[in-house]
């Protein structure tokens, strides 16, 4: 891992004490959304200039209020981990308290125009910076991307295609590699697209009411308004229970309450156990 601490990139002090966190659930990826100088591709010395940019522009919003950049970590395109505000330290970028405390927040110089996508390097760095999060500052398994929770477009299309992929460094093995279920045809129907989950506003839908019909069929009861289509706490209660039962019969899902693709196939695939 590459890191390049406060210090080494010249950061300046912070204009107010950070929040202690021990723990968080996993890590959140941003990019800047943005323009990102095309120019820090081919030389690295601009780098670190470039964060010195972002935390002058974080620390001078008056609306969001600031202390300090309000990245956990920034990643470079030459894959070096720059250190924001860091570890065991609550962000600023997820969007509100909760988000904050809930997940680290890692950001890739990426944005709207100049540098668009992530370098291979960049990945690499990202993956870095994740197992950081975990092995040093308490990380949970979970990898999302900002708008996962969010009303965001960040971190732009192919971070996050990159983020549902598991986060795998190029070539290798991902951040975060999830459970592998039995293999064989699928009789699940197209995976939706977006992860179901209990979010503000509400989530709401056809491909809930899929998900909560299958459940239905499979004796597990999502509440007095049945498939409604909406996402709401009974629902995801009833996700986490089904993800527990799966595991216990050997097919391995995170407790989550979320609906991704593994879930969803476990919904048809998955033999009934009860």
């Amino acid at each position: 891992m590459k890191l390049v601490s406060r210090s080494e990139w010249g950061a300046a002090r912070p204009t107010g004490s950070y929040v202690p966190v021990s723990s968080t659930k996993g890590v959140k990826i941003h990019y800047e959304g943005s323009a990102v100088p095309g120019a820090l591709a081919s030389d690295h010395g601009r780098c670190a200039g470039h964060v010195r940019d972002i935390q002058a522009s974080h620390m001078a919003n008056r609306d969001e209020g600031w202390i300090d950049i309000a990245y956990s970590f920034v990643v470079c395109p030459h894959g070096y981990v720059h250190e924001g505000r860091g570890l065991h330290r609550k962000n600023g970028a997820n969007g509100n308290g909760p988000l904050n405390v809930g997940h680290y927040a890692v950001c890739a110089m990426v944005g709207t125009s100049g540098i668009t996508s992530p370098t291979d390097a960049m990945l690499d760095g990202l993956v870095d910076a994740i197992e950081y999060c975990r092995s040093e500052g308490g990380a949970g398994s979970e990898v999302r991307g900002h708008r996962d929770g969010y009303a965001t477009d960040c971190p732009g299309d192919d971070l996050y295609v990159w983020i549902q992929q598991g986060a795998p460094r190029p070539g290798g093995s991902g951040a975060a590699p999830a459970p592998v279920p039995p293999s064989g045809p699928s009789a699940a129907p197209p995976f939706p697209g977006r992860i179901l989950r209990l979010a503000e506003p509400m989530m709401h839908g056809s491909d809930v009411q899929t998900a909560q019909a299958r459940l239905i069929e499979r004796t597990w009861n999502v509440g007095p308004d049945g498939a409604d289509g909406w996402y709401g706490e009974h629902t995801r209660s009833t996700v986490v229970a089904f993800q527990q039962d799966s595991t216990a019969n050997g097919w391995p899902l995170d407790d989550d309450g979320e609906i991704g693709p593994l879930t969803w196939a476990a919904l048809w695939d998955r033999p009934v156990t009860r």
